[in-house]
């Protein structure tokens, strides 16, 4: 090969990556404007009004003073109930690329008016902001909660972790950051807060960003499509370059951190895990389901038969209310005194 045509190979396969990451903004910017239009305009219903349900909110309190969008959270809390409350620490998924707390209020409206304070939580996306800023973020979001929940009347020994898809990847991390000892910063600053949730709810979870080729090779029948789709999220959170993390990298697979059997110094919450049986993701929770089993930690897996990814967000259709419902009575049992 003359080196005429080794550069211009080189040059094609530096346009390709070009077009091919420039493909995946345009669609990550799409995606992410429709979420939330939609989502603002889910608000404009009379049945969205967080009034009818006796609930109220305080937006857009900034837990780390950067003053980015980002490092902002929500607070709401029933209006008519006394005394403090158990509260719930909830965390939006999206692919660790897009969404927000403002696609996700009505997570925070369902957990306040079944009785919560719940703090939902924005945290800066990948690639511009790749692992483990979210994670940081979230950590960080519960150091101020520690430090503010007396404010809105939420008690912290009756606090749940809840989240779905990424935003499950980034609550089981955070529960693993409270009960095992790490080296990394913000991990340590967790730990030192001494503050493990009485559960954990990661609903629909990746709960390993690592292979995501894994699933195609389970189930070849998923498709072309989306093994792209689970590359995309992979790449865009971790990067080509998997070794650099070392030991960090237990912090995007949390799932392989509770297969690998490690000790914790305290115990672990109990957990709440329900997800779809048509979730391409279903075969992580699964997974987490067995380890926790083999730990000895209480695990309550509830499987949704022919439910889609995220379906609990359908509120009107009769399995994500059963969802809730199981939810809620989950949430009962090991919050309300």
């Amino acid at each position: 090969m003359s080196p005429e045509h080794g550069h211009a190979r080189a040059r094609a396969a530096r346009q390709l990556r070009l077009h091919e990451q420039l493909r995946h903004k345009l669609g990550q910017f799409a995606v992410d404007g429709f979420f939330h239009t939609a989502a603002r305009l889910g608000k404009l219903h009379p049945a969205a009004r967080p009034e009818r349900h006796g609930v109220e909110i305080h937006r857009d309190i900034g837990y780390l003073a950067t003053g980015l969008a980002e490092h902002r959270l929500d607070v709401y809390r029933p209006r008519e109930r006394r005394g403090p409350l158990p509260a719930v620490f909830y965390v939006h998924g999206g692919g660790f690329r897009i969404l927000s707390k403002d696609t996700h209020w009505l997570m925070g409206l369902a957990f306040a008016r079944a009785g919560y304070v719940v703090f939902n939580v924005s945290y800066r996306l990948a690639p511009t902001h790749p692992f483990p800023a979210g994670l940081a973020d979230v950590a960080d979001a519960l150091g101020w909660v520690a430090d503010n929940a007396a404010h809105f009347g939420a008690r912290l020994d009756r606090l749940a972790f809840a989240g779905e898809s990424a935003g499950a990847n980034l609550v089981t991390s955070l529960g693993l950051m409270t009960c095992f000892r790490r080296p990394e910063p913000f991990a340590a600053r967790v730990f030192e807060l001494g503050l493990v949730p009485r559960a954990v709810m990661p609903y629909c979870g990746v709960l390993q960003v690592s292979d995501s080729a894994r699933f195609l090779r389970r189930k070849p029948a998923l498709g072309v499509f989306l093994d792209d789709r689970l590359r995309e999220v992979e790449h865009a959170y971790l990067g080509d370059d998997l070794e650099r993390y070392g030991s960090l990298l237990d912090l995007a697979d949390p799932l392989v951190v509770l297969e690998r059997g490690d000790p914790p110094a305290r115990p672990l919450p109990p957990f709440f895990v329900p997800v779809g049986t048509r979730d391409p993701l279903l075969d992580d929770t699964r997974r987490l389901k067995a380890a926790l089993d083999r730990r000895g930690t209480p695990c309550e897996a509830r499987y949704y038969e022919g439910e889609v990814h995220a379906f609990h967000a359908l509120v009107w259709r009769e399995q994500a209310r059963r969802c809730w419902a199981d939810s809620y009575a989950f949430l009962r049992r090991h919050l309300d005194d």
